[in-house]
């Protein structure tokens, strides 16, 4: 599968909040890099994104027909590396920031989250 099957397996799992689609889409050295949870394995993910599903729900009440939407898309190829940038959001909610991926021949290969919030006033 190349690069980009990957990438689109993985964006379709995060939007619709499908834990297998995501699982089948990331390479076994797959690593994620939350600034609120830390770094988080491929083993590791599974409680990862079914709690980040709970937070979710619970901030918008229930559930909702996207966990996440994603925009701003934009990608480069070097080699057998595709690197990703994505804008998220988390409808119903302030939760949004951006996404840095790189996906390699075999899968996910990482992904380093960043958060949009206003700093704290002084």
């Amino acid at each position: 599968m190349a690069a980009g099957d990957h990438l689109n397996r993985y964006a379709e799992g995060w939007t619709t909040g499908n834990l297998e689609a995501v699982l089948e889409s990331l390479d076994s050295t797959y690593e994620m890099d939350d600034p609120n949870s830390g770094k988080i394995s491929k083993a590791a993910f599974a409680d990862y994104f079914n709690g980040f599903k709970a937070q979710v729900a619970e901030m918008r009440g229930g559930s909702a027909p996207t966990l996440i939407d994603l925009t701003e898309i934009v990608t480069q190829q070097e080699g057998d590396v595709l690197t990703a940038l994505a804008w998220w959001a988390v409808s119903g909610t302030p939760i949004q920031g951006s996404g840095l991926i790189k996906v390699g021949p075999n899968g996910v290969l990482t992904e380093r989250l960043t958060f949009y919030t206003k700093l704290p006033e002084a």
